[in-house]
């Protein structure tokens, strides 16, 4: 349905240590530096974080939310503590299972160093 997500950044160098960390805990590799953007490639996906384009300070979307799909709760437990061990900020409830009547989710969200909301998705009784 898409081909990337990116979001903005005020600051790269901590970004890059954030998604680098992220990213490692789910068997992913390092973003590549593009100068004023990260590239990351894992499972198909594209993810990017720029400098915005227009000079511009990088400002989070009230209300949105990007996730990314996980292989267990254990991986998505990796995945939250590892953000947080890089400067993320957990929030919403603390990871676990969320019971929204036509489906059970295991999940664990998070604020990346300039906001954005970030989200591990596993879909319990697969």
């Amino acid at each position: 349905m898409f081909t990337h997500v990116v979001v903005g950044s005020n600051d790269l160098a901590k970004s890059k240590q954030f998604y680098d960390a992220l990213f490692t805990a789910v068997g992913g590799n390092p973003g590549m530096d593009m100068g004023t953007r990260l590239a990351y490639a894992h499972n198909g996906s594209n993810f990017m974080v720029t400098e915005p384009i227009n000079g511009e300070p990088a400002t989070f979307a009230n209300g949105g939310t990007i996730g990314f799909a996980m292989a267990s709760p254990e991986q998505a437990d990796a995945w939250h503590a590892a953000g947080v061990a890089a400067g993320g900020r957990s929030c919403e409830d603390p990871p676990g299972v969320r019971d929204l009547g036509f489906a059970k989710l295991y999940l664990a969200y998070l604020r990346d160093p300039d906001g954005n909301k970030i989200c591990a998705m596993f879909p319990m009784g697969q």
